[in-house]
């Protein structure tokens, strides 16, 4: 048996900070064997709530090796079976479960599950991260956001890059912007309703990297770890 690395991108590689590259093995012997397809999967606990962390199960076999306490998340994309998939969200000390959701993974492409909510009404809201369709060799990073702070108002958000608005819109609950191409440097997010959601961060983006910002928090949270912030990760590289 002869491993075989396969890139989830046919014409692009996506190369990640903690694993250089993301690629899948498979086996292949001189016999008429189906190879199982595979999909790329990245999750994260953006449930604020002061329960235990949290378990993400794909067809009942945990996603990773621990739970993912609050804000963490899978670190990268990791290998998954394609097809039809029922992903679950468990309470790591009860085991009991908190949310259900089947998808239809396609072969070859990443998505990301989050999971969504506060005071035991909870979501999983898994998304097609269309990596395939970002252009490679424009000079720009693209950056998205994810609104996962639980009210019912739309407060704006904005992202500003050279004094220009690259982002300037209303975002509700569980809403996950498309990737938007920035230059290289310093950006300003900004996510204000007006009221109770209030908060800013400046960060640099490097070109051709891949963002995710994740607009977190409770509204008039007195635990200042549940307290309204940005915070952001890093998908990848996009190369030709």
């Amino acid at each position: 048996m002869k491993n075989k690395f396969i890139s989830l991108l046919q014409k692009k590689s996506l190369y990640f900070l903690a694993f250089s590259i993301l690629a899948f093995s498979s086996c292949k012997k001189d016999t008429n064997v189906t190879t199982p397809t595979v999909s790329g999967l990245m999750a994260f606990n953006l449930i604020p709530d002061s329960a235990s962390a949290i378990v993400f199960a794909l067809s009942n076999s945990s996603l990773t090796n621990a739970p993912l306490s609050y804000t963490n998340y899978t670190g990268a994309y990791l290998s998954v079976y394609s097809g039809n998939r029922g992903l679950q969200t468990l309470d790591a000390n009860s085991n009991s479960i908190i949310a259900t959701t089947n998808f239809l993974f396609e072969p070859q492409k990443y998505y990301s599950a989050f999971a969504l909510g506060a005071n035991g009404v909870y979501q999983n809201k898994i998304t097609d991260d269309n990596l395939d369709s970002l252009p490679t060799n424009t000079g720009n990073a693209f950056v998205r956001y994810i609104n996962a702070i639980p009210d019912s108002s739309k407060p704006m958000v904005t992202i500003t890059s050279n004094g220009n608005n690259v982002v300037n819109e209303q975002a509700s609950f569980g809403a996950i912007s498309t990737f938007a191409q920035i230059a290289p440097g310093d950006i300003s997010v900004n996510i204000d309703n007006d009221s109770t959601i209030v908060a800013n961060r400046t960060i640099s983006v490097e070109k051709d990297k891949v963002y995710t910002l994740l607009l977190l928090g409770v509204p008039k949270a007195t635990d200042t770890s549940r307290a309204i912030k940005i915070k952001y990760i890093q998908n990848g590289t996009i190369t030709p």
